[in-house]
C-alpha cells in the first residue's frame, strides 16, 4: 500500500491517500480531505475542500478513478447540508461529527478504478468484474423514537436489497448507525436492531454484521438514527469470515449488542478487513482504564491490532482511520499519540460520543492486504 500526503497550498487543503495498486487488477484509494480553518464562513471552507477534491481527481494518482462512497464530517449538519451539492452517483453521508482540527468540514472518499457507478433510488450500485457493490449512506426517517426509526430504516434497506436480489444476512458486510444523543437513544437502536436481525436469520448461531454505532447528528432535526451500509453481490460464502480476538474482546451478544468485531472479505488478489468501532474493552465486556484517555487509547490500539492480526494483517495495511472522541479537550493528546505511531495513515478526529459514557475514545478502520487465492475472482 502506498501512502501519499498532497498539499494544495493555494487552497489551504491537504489530501491524505492510501493507494492499493496491483498491475493485474483494479486500483482502490482511500482519501481524507482536510481544510485549514481560516476564520471564514462554511461556504468558504466548502469551496476550498471541493476544489481540492477536483484537483485531486485530476492528478495522475487518481486517473480513471471514480468516487463511489464518502462521508462529510460537519460542524453543523442542519445548516451546512443544504449548501453541499454533488453531481456524481457516489453514495455520500452527511453527519454532524465536528472535525477536531478546528475546521468546519472534513471528507472521507473511497475511489475505485474503471468501474460502472449508477444510482438506483437510494442505493449506489458499483459493477466491478464478477462483483457488484451496493452502497447506502446517510438514510434517515423522521418519525418515531430511536427504536421505531431503526426498525423502519432496516426494513426499508432490506426491501432495497431484495430489489437487487440480495439479503441482509447473505450480502451486507458493514453498517454504520449514527445516533442523536447516543447516551439516551442508543439502547432503543440496539433493541430494534436485535429484533430485526432475528427475523433476518442473524443470530448467535449464524453471524452478525460488522458495525459502528456512534454519536452523530443527522441534518434532519427529527431524525434520531442515520443508517449507512455496504453490501456485496457475487461472493461465495467462504469468502467472508469474522474476527473475534477472544484474548482481548468478548462476544457482543453477551451484553445484548448484535454486531461482529470485524469481517474479512477475501478476493483472488487481496483481502479487505472491516474493523468495527472498537474501544477500550476487555474480554469480559468491561470498560478498561476509566477516565484515562492515554491508557484507553493504547488499549484500543491493542484490541484493533489483535483483530487485524487474526485476519492476517497489521496496522501497516490500514487504509484509513476514523477516531471518535467524547471530550474535545483530549484532542491534542490523542492527535500527538497518533502522529507518532501512525504518521502516514489517513486519519480524521471527530467529536462523537461513544455508546458507553465511560468510553472516552473509539476508532474504526479498514485494511487491505495482498492475497493469492485462485479459488476466487480478483477484486
Amino acid at each position: 500500500m502506498k501512502k501519499d500526503r498532497i498539499i494544495f497550498s493555494e487552497l489551504g487543503a491537504v489530501a491524505e491517500l492510501s493507494r492499493f495498486e496491483d498491475k493485474d487488477a483494479r486500483r482502490e484509494t482511500h482519501v481524507l480531505l482536510h481544510v485549514e480553518p481560516r476564520g471564514e464562513l462554511f461556504s468558504g471552507q466548502l469551496a476550498r475542500i471541493t476544489a481540492a477534491e477536483q484537483a485531486l481527481l485530476a492528478l495522475p494518482q487518481c486517473a480513471g478513478m471514480n468516487v463511489v462512497a464518502g462521508r462529510y464530517f460537519l460542524s453543523d449538519a442542519t445548516n451546512q447540508r443544504p449548501l453541499i451539492q454533488r453531481a456524481d452517483a457516489a453514495a455520500v453521508c452527511y453527519i454532524q461529527q465536528p472535525p477536531l482540527d478546528g475546521s468546519k468540514v472534513a471528507v472521507w472518499l473511497y475511489l475505485l478504478q474503471d468501474v460502472q457507478v449508477a444510482k438506483r433510488e437510494a442505493l449506489t450500485v458499483v459493477q466491478r468484474g464478477a462483483y457488484q457493490d451496493l452502497w447506502l449512506m446517510g438514510m434517515t426517517v423522521p418519525e418515531g423514537d430511536s427504536a421505531a426509526q431503526t426498525e423502519s430504516l432496516l426494513t426499508r434497506y432490506e426491501k432495497m436489497l431484495a430489489q437487487q436480489d440480495a439479503t441482509l444476512a447473505d450480502n451486507c458486510i458493514r453498517t454504520w448507525f449514527h445516533v442523536r444523543d447516543v447516551d439516551t437513544q442508543y439502547a432503543g437502536m440496539v433493541r430494534a436492531r436485535r429484533e430485526n436481525f432475528v427475523l433476518q436469520g442473524l443470530t448467535p448461531q449464524t453471524h452478525y454484521i460488522s458495525s459502528t454505532g456512534i454519536g452523530g447528528l443527522p441534518a434532519d432535526t427529527k431524525a434520531i438514527v442515520q443508517l449507512g451500509a455496504y453490501a456485496i453481490k457475487g461472493l461465495a460464502p467462504q469468502q467472508q469470515r469474522y474476527l473475534y480476538a477472544k484474548s482481548h474482546l468478548n462476544s457482543t451478544i453477551e451484553y445484548g449488542v448484535t454486531f461482529e468485531r470485524g469481517t474479512v472479505v477475501d478476493y483472488g488478489d487481496r483481502s479487505h478487513l472491516f474493523i468495527s468501532g472498537t474501544a477500550s474493552i476487555n474480554n469480559r465486556g468491561e470498560v478498561m482504564y476509566v477516565g484515562d484517555i492515554v491508557a484507553q487509547t493504547e488499549r484500543m490500539w491493542e484490541n484493533v491490532e489483535t483483530l487485524l492480526a487474526e485476519g492476517g494483517a497489521s496496522f501497516d495495511d490500514v487504509a484509513h482511520m476514523i477516531v471518535y472522541l467524547r471530550d474535545v479537550a483530549d484532542y491534542e493528546t490523542v492527535r500527538e499519540k497518533y502522529a507518532r505511531r501512525f504518521p502516514d495513515v489517513p486519519c480524521v478526529f471527530t467529536l462523537a460520543p461513544v455508546c458507553r459514557p465511560a468510553w472516552l475514545i473509539e476508532m474504526e478502520c479498514m485494511a487491505i492486504r495482498k492475497n493469492q487465492d485462485s479459488r476466487w475472482d480478483v477484486f
